[in-house]
């Protein structure tokens, strides 16, 4: 599905470049559930964001289903994205001045799905996620689980290919996490792909591989 071939990313600080991706190798077949595990500042966010198109790196190559990400416009990227990809923030993301119901919809807006199919995508997922009564409250009137709830209901709402998720159950108590872990592990059993970085070792056991980051490097297991 994707595949990074000595990917690196730096920024440049008080005359120093400071290494956040390291010559990064890595392939991800579709129907994968990878984990990304690592202390702090070992690379898993920065890693997420260029798999997902919103970060530049400084060299390497990037295919994502064959299409050379390194040598595309900003603006044929985002297509990619928004046709393919569910992320999910761990800061959540979520647009402060729209309502639950509004946010969830949004992605449906730059697919240019029909008002009636939104609706009714919409429902289901406010459903499926317990949140309905929460649909037209605003993100500050949420708890930081519900926020966080919300964002993965955004996420999925467009049945994506992939799944990118960065800590996704960081702000959720240990039942809300185990619901969520088990609806990835039968997201991935219907077919879609999954990356998630994770500090949680029980989290980390979902996936079908595990890698670990240092330094931004993969670490030889």
């Amino acid at each position: 599905m994707l595949k990074l071939n000595q990917v690196s990313k730096w920024v440049k600080s008080g005359g120093r470049r400071i290494i956040l991706l390291n010559n990064l190798n890595l392939d991800i077949e579709e129907g994968e559930f990878l984990s990304i595990m690592g202390p702090s500042g070992s690379g898993k966010s920065t890693l997420l964001n260029v798999i997902a198109m919103l970060d530049d790196f400084d060299q390497g190559e990037y295919f994502f289903e064959n299409e050379p990400i390194h040598l595309l416009k900003s603006k044929k990227r985002t297509e990619i994205f928004n046709e393919n990809i569910g992320f999910i923030f761990q800061a959540y993301h979520l647009l402060d001045d729209l309502t639950v119901y509004e946010n969830i919809e949004t992605p449906l807006l730059y697919k240019n799905v029909k008002s009636s199919e939104r609706k009714a995508l919409v429902a289901d997922i406010l459903d499926r996620f317990n949140i309905v009564g929460k649909k037209d409250l605003f993100p500050h009137q949420l708890s930081g689980g519900q926020q966080q709830l919300v964002g993965i209901a955004r996420a999925l709402i467009i049945k994506p290919k992939l799944i990118l998720a960065d800590e996704p159950t960081g702000n959720l108590n240990s039942k809300q996490s185990d619901e969520i872990m088990q609806l990835f592990k039968e997201l991935n059993q219907e077919g879609v792909t999954i990356i998630q970085a994770s500090h949680s070792e029980s989290n980390a056991a979902y996936g079908s591989r595990i890698i670990n980051l240092l330094d931004g490097s993969i670490q030889k297991s």
